[in-house]
């Protein structure tokens, strides 16, 4: 008696906060930076100007310890847990790419054969949301307000505008065979005016003609490591430092990707989009997603600890100075929301790091995977025992072991033992073990866990020593493990509805969505197991 008394008496605190707010925002825009690390806000906070970041930290509400709770933290499924408030265990997104055992091949995310590019001839506008089994705070927006609210999403990446638009938004992406944005046919035949108008603009030409150098002097970028360190990549295999001549790449559209402008011609889009369209001038609340992936990219090419990411932040943060700039005077200052995150932070470059004396390494799958085949085969016979090898898991063919008579579960259990003495592998879990026995949150297991789709994961998943990736990447560093520089991401709130504040206590990702559905008072995503962050809301 007493609990239901103390939960009914917290539960009116919240909704009589919220009655003390403001009317619900005119618009919502949720900022997705893609591969942001929360400490990038300390490093170089002191260079941001009073606009951007500065504007939302210092006038907003900023939680410090924000996490993915599951593994893997890759771009797609963080885009959809932000969204839908819950884990890939629920709404089904496991990866950026996974392999589909009812398919016999692996598929992409939001890869969709049925419907056409609308904006190019390229089949790069062949997607659509059907693989997103939840509901997101973006639909349930739109059905509470029986399609009044205008939904709108925006990124270079198809998978970070597609999930966040959900089921019945908007969603437009960069085509880099051609420079310009596009959609699918699943929204829409034609693209609006105001977008083709965007594109006739041809400011991806006008961008890839200039030449990227550090915003200010390149000695005071003292955050970072020295230009052109040897654990980085080069960029397009043209330059190792700055300056970036961008004119010296020709015919090459998707190397603005790798570059700061790959976040200028977004945030030109965003103001595109308010300018042209009648964002919050009625009584439904509308919502614009934008997220920014080009530091993604960048990130994988120089690493956390580079100049290139540095000044790419310095430099994003104009944009977004530009951005609420252009909120003020469209909708009105106090008429908005604003919140900010990122789909997953990243690894330092395991090579810098053995460098500087720290003890990571590389994990050489691809000849890890054929020591074990060669293993099974000695133990249980010739055969392509492991049908396919992705995202740190491994999928057996079950036809094949149910014809040969031999137990699903046992075999996992033979491998497991096995990747358990592999140098480099740190922990391991089977299917089985994660169905079957108990996890708690901040575990490995319970990060495992909340990953498992029992439709799409494998038999088998591991995850390397802190600090290790796979080797033979293209990339210098990656991410997708539950480690905390993978996991540890900003999380800052703005405007309509939103005080003044910090919080240092631990919150997960999926508190985002269940949050906005009571910022707005609207129902909550279906699948959403996420909690509220309650410090908006209570004293």
């Amino acid at each position: 008696m007493r609990a239901t008394y103390l939960f009914t008496i917290a539960f009116l605190s919240i909704f009589s906060g919220l009655s003390a707010q403001n009317e619900k925002p005119k618009l919502v825009v949720g900022i997705v930076v893609d591969q942001m690390r929360q400490e990038y806000l300390l490093r170089f906070g002191d260079r941001f100007q009073e606009g951007g970041f500065k504007r939302l930290m210092d006038d907003g509400f900023v939680f410090k310890n924000m996490h993915y709770n599951y593994i893997p933290t890759k771009t797609a499924p963080g885009h959809a847990s932000i969204y839908t408030g819950t884990t890939p265990a629920v709404h089904g997104i496991t990866g950026n790419d996974w392999y589909q055992p009812d398919l016999e091949r692996e598929v992409y995310c939001v890869e969709d054969e049925h419907y056409k590019t609308v904006g190019s001839d390229s089949d790069n506008g062949q997607m659509s949301p059907k693989r997103l089994q939840a509901t997101t705070i973006t639909d349930e927006l739109m059905l509470f307000s029986q399609y009044k609210s205008k939904v709108l999403s925006m990124s270079l990446k198809d998978r970070g505008a597609v999930l966040p638009g959900g089921h019945r938004g908007e969603a437009y992406w960069y085509d880099n065979s051609i420079g310009d944005f596009i959609t699918s046919t699943y929204y829409m035949d034609k693209l609006p005016d105001w977008v083709s108008q965007f594109n006739k603009r041809g400011l991806t030409k006008s961008y890839l003609s200039k030449t990227w150098n550090t915003l200010y002097d390149i000695n005071t970028y003292t955050a970072s490591s020295e230009d052109a360190d040897s654990a980085e990549k080069t960029l397009n295999g043209l330059f190792t430092s700055f300056p970036y001549d961008l004119s010296k790449v020709k015919d090459d559209f998707g190397i603005i990707r790798n570059t700061p402008f790959g976040n200028d011609i977004l945030a030109d889009l965003f103001v595109s989009a308010l300018d042209n369209n009648d964002f919050g001038k009625d009584n439904y609340t509308d919502f614009i997603a934008i997220s920014f992936s080009a530091t993604d990219y960048m990130g994988h090419d120089s690493g956390p600890y580079s100049i290139e990411v540095e000044d790419a932040y310095l430099r994003l943060d104009q944009n977004i100075a530009a951005m609420l700039k252009k909120l003020d005077e469209k909708v009105g200052k106090g008429n908005y929301t604003v919140f900010l995150s990122a789909d997953h932070a990243v690894a330092p470059i395991p090579q810098y790091m053995k460098n500087n004396k720290f003890g990571t390494d590389y994990f050489n799958k691809r000849s890890e995977v054929k020591e074990l085949t060669a293993v099974l085969n000695q133990k249980y016979g010739e055969a392509k025992w492991i049908e396919y090898a992705i995202n740190n898991q491994l999928y057996l063919d079950h036809d094949l072991l149910r014809e040969r008579k031999i137990d699903i579960d046992e075999m996992a259990d033979f491998i497991a033992d096995y990747l358990t003495d592999v140098d480099g592998v740190q922990f391991v879990y089977t299917a089985s073990e994660i169905k079957l026995t108990p996890w708690s949150d901040q575990d490995m297991k319970g990060k495992f866990a909340r990953g498992y789709n029992i439709k799409r994961s494998g038999d088998v998943m591991y995850e390397f020593y802190p600090g290790w990736i796979n080797a033979g990447s293209s990339d210098a560093t990656t991410h997708g493990s539950g480690y905390s520089y993978d996991t540890h991401v900003p999380m800052l709130w703005y405007g309509n509805g939103i005080k003044k504040g910090e919080s240092v206590k631990r919150y997960n990702i999926t508190d985002i969505a269940p949050t906005l559905s009571m910022l707005l008072n609207i129902s909550l995503p279906s699948g959403a197991t996420g909690e509220l962050l309650y410090e908006l809301f209570g004293d």
